[in-house]
């Protein structure tokens, strides 16, 4: 695996230099290009202007432009063939990757449904281990709760008991207020019959 893993980065890197090599192959046909174009509308505007004086058509000559062109033309001919040439390559090697990586995840799912009958016994126990370990703290959280709402019903009724017992303590003790008050006043009232 790791022989194939090495083999796959060599060819990637191989590709991206060709890569690299035909966007600039691209680039420098663009340029060519470009020039051709422009000597076209050069030779197309002397063509226009028609025969000029004597200096003008040696100044012509020198220049040469069929000349420069057909240069031009044979460079770009074999820039459009190393083009082609390229491309097929990186094809190629694209090809030979994809195969590549084929042959590794086949290799690797054959390995894993391998290791999955042996590693999954410890894994399915530890799982079971697990979820019966968590029942039994639910269970106990499910207690606690139970023993912590009886706790709150009888603090609940104490509570209520104590209340109900201060109003009745609060009642009797108006009505005993109460009757002390009435208690004095027919106790004044006698004194204030008695004579001196």
């Amino acid at each position: 695996i790791e022989k194939i893993l090495t083999d796959a980065k060599t060819l990637l890197e191989r590709l991206k230099e060709h890569d690299t090599a035909a966007e600039s192959l691209i680039d420098q046909s663009a340029v060519l290009h470009q020039r051709v174009a422009a000597m076209r509308e050069a030779g197309a505007a002397c063509a226009e202007q028609g025969p000029g004086t004597a200096a003008e058509r040696t100044d012509l000559s020198r220049l040469r432009p069929h000349v420069l062109l057909s240069q031009e033309n044979t460079q770009i001919r074999d820039l459009q063939q190393e083009n082609r040439e390229l491309w097929i390559s990186l094809e190629e090697h694209q090809d030979a990757l994809e195969l590549i990586m084929s042959k590794y995840r086949k290799q690797m799912l054959q390995l894993l449904q391998g290791r999955k009958g042996e590693d999954a016994e410890p894994v399915l126990k530890a799982h079971q281990a697990n979820s019966l370990e968590i029942e039994s703290q639910i269970d106990r959280i499910c207690e606690m709760g139970e023993v912590m709402r009886k706790a709150i019903q009888v603090d609940d009724d104490q509570f209520f008991k104590v209340q109900e017992k201060l109003a009745q303590l609060e009642l009797e003790n108006k009505e005993l207020r109460e009757l002390l008050s009435i208690s004095k006043e027919s106790f004044e009232v006698g004194r204030e019959d008695l004579p001196d």
